[in-house]
């Protein structure tokens, strides 16, 4: 299995906003009109994930914005974990905003991002044009800390509850960066029902085991181009992954700060972009998000596994392009 799409354009040069406390990193592509849309990575990626996104759109005519993330890339963190809440992460994004003199915009995030731009209507609702998810679905407040629910269900090998012990994922991810970021990005090697088929022990989602395991030697699921990896790897020996670990680190801390806020999106449009194979987030977990959101449109990626702008971005792009030409005409 090999990627067969044709390798994007080079990022348009950095620039850099201080905010929030942080000196963020981002890049900006397209014409400064319309709403612009800011895409946000997940864990272990980059702005540069979104390479085959900024190109399209802002061919297209949009303007785009694509930040590191607080601990990530060009984007230096604090050590306090508390400093990675999900307060400090919409902060930033609100604090980009302040810096471009943009009244609102078009979030659109990954993995991680996803949460971030999930919460976003619900901190900062004044700011938001527009919600798209990209396999993250919407999820309200849960009736347990999350920390215990992983605990329970899946065990302590699980990586969210892994990763919450100090200084020790961090300390496994950077041993050989290189095979980190081969491990984590690859194509999928089986579907959502391959995967729910296995023994309870191999769906415990103890990613560290299997990255101890792992032998990228004759490996037929990468992701990744030499040049491609050569971007993340550079950027994860520099950093280290402890920032993006703090995001994990703050889960239960989010989860009691969220007890206020409401549990419904209501007068944003919004859409998720499903993945078929991701077996972290499969598309069953959106199927209850027309409950809790009033306009919300779905799409699904087939034959897509989790890094699904990398994966399958001609078709991310003409549905997020679909989308925000019907949502938001230029």
């Amino acid at each position: 299995m090999t990627v067969t799409h044709p390798q994007a354009p080079p990022l348009p040069a950095p620039k850099f906003a201080d905010v929030n406390g942080v000196r963020l990193g981002y890049y900006e592509a397209g014409p400064r009109r319309g709403v612009p849309i800011v895409f946000c990575h997940g864990f272990p990626e980059l702005a540069f994930s979104w390479r085959y996104q900024i190109a399209a759109l802002a061919d297209a005519g949009r303007w785009v914005i694509a930040p590191d993330q607080r601990g990530y890339g060009l984007t230096p963190g604090p050590e306090a974990v508390e400093a990675y809440d999900m307060e400090h992460l919409t902060g930033d994004l609100v604090g980009l905003l302040d810096h471009l003199d943009v009244d609102k915009a078009i979030f659109v995030g990954h993995d991680w991002g996803g949460i971030v731009v999930w919460q976003m209507p619900l901190l900062h609702p004044d700011r938001v044009a527009g919600v798209i998810g990209l396999n993250t679905p919407f999820t309200p407040r849960l009736p347990l800390d999350p920390i215990e629910m992983f605990r329970n269900a899946y065990g302590e090998d699980m990586y969210i509850v892994h990763f919450q012990k100090p200084g020790v994922a961090d300390a496994q991810l950077s041993a050989d960066v290189e095979k980190t970021i081969r491990f984590f990005m690859r194509l999928p090697i089986a579907t959502v029902a391959d995967f729910e088929a296995r023994p309870p022990e191999f769906r415990s989602l103890a990613l560290q085991e299997g990255l101890a395991r792992y032998d990228a030697t004759g490996d037929t699921h990468q992701l990744l181009t030499p040049e491609e990896l050569k971007v993340f790897v550079d950027a994860f020996e520099r950093t280290g992954f402890t920032g993006g670990i703090n995001w994990y680190r703050n889960f239960t801390r989010n989860w009691e700060k969220a007890e206020a806020l409401p549990r419904r999106i209501d007068g944003i449009p919004c859409l998720m972009i499903m993945a078929e194979h991701d077996v972290v987030l499969p598309p069953s977990m959106a199927d209850r998000m027309g409950d809790q959101i009033d306009d919300l449109e779905k799409v699904l990626i087939e034959g897509s596994g989790h890094w699904t702008q990398q994966e399958k971005p001609d078709e991310v792009n003409a549905a997020l392009l679909s989308w925000l030409n019907r949502r938001f005409p230029l």
